[in-house]
């Protein structure tokens, strides 16, 4: 059966709709081309293209007004069992999928308290799933992994965003400052490719930030 649309529910769609078009217009022009300070070839986020053309990136404007952090984080812990249950599943393309969460309730001067806290929390439940969760706002710090002057991760709406972790995710895993999550990251992450590692690189030096980790905690 076609869509239905209560008249609420068009009042909500017509505040939503410049978000996501403002966030569809972002991932095209800003994640999906290249960058002269990236410090590489090919687009910033390098599976966003092909994301794009499969038409398997979802967005989602999340009313987050009045609610504190533990309510956000339940809201978006909602979308693990969700974005896993999205087609496509258990294909080469599955990789290509996405959520992006919205929050437009979020100011910018707010967002590196609440979408960074939030995606603090929650990336290890995330992580053991096999996904990652990225935060994403106007203020964003984290550098470039080629150019630690460029910060990739800059969105005009405070935004997080999950996909399917994959091999060259790793920087991204060893750089929690915390022993305990760095050791659930490079177990799950070990756990996830054991036999698929395209870079025996990646394999070793897993292995060996995860035993150097480990020795560290006693």
């Amino acid at each position: 059966m076609a869509q239905l649309y209560t008249p609420d529910e068009i009042d909500q769609i017509q505040q939503d709709i410049p978000y996501l078009v403002e966030t569809w217009n972002w991932l095209r022009t800003s994640l999906g081309k290249p960058h002269r300070d990236l410090g590489r070839v090919g687009p910033v986020c390098p599976y966003m293209p092909k994301a794009l053309n499969l038409n398997s990136v979802r967005l989602k404007v999340i009313r987050s007004k009045n609610l504190d952090r533990q309510d956000i984080s339940k809201i978006v812990l909602n979308y693990l069992d969700a974005f896993l249950e999205l087609e496509p599943k258990n294909t080469e393309e599955s990789i290509y999928k996405a959520i992006i969460l919205i929050f437009p309730d979020i100011t910018h001067e707010d967002a590196p308290k609440l979408i960074d806290s939030v995606q603090k929390q929650l990336k290890p439940l995330f992580v053991e799933s096999g996904l990652m969760l990225g935060e994403f706002h106007k203020y964003n710090e984290t550098p470039g992994l080629h150019n630690a002057n460029f910060r990739p991760l800059r969105s005009p709406t405070p935004m997080l965003a999950i996909r399917f972790m994959v091999e060259s995710d790793l920087p991204f895993l060893l750089s929690a400052d915390d022993l305990n999550c760095r050791v659930r990251f490079l177990e799950a992450y070990l756990n996830r490719f054991k036999d698929e590692f395209k870079n025996e690189n990646n394999f070793l030096k897993a292995t060996q930030e995860l035993s150097l980790a480990k020795a560290n905690l006693k």
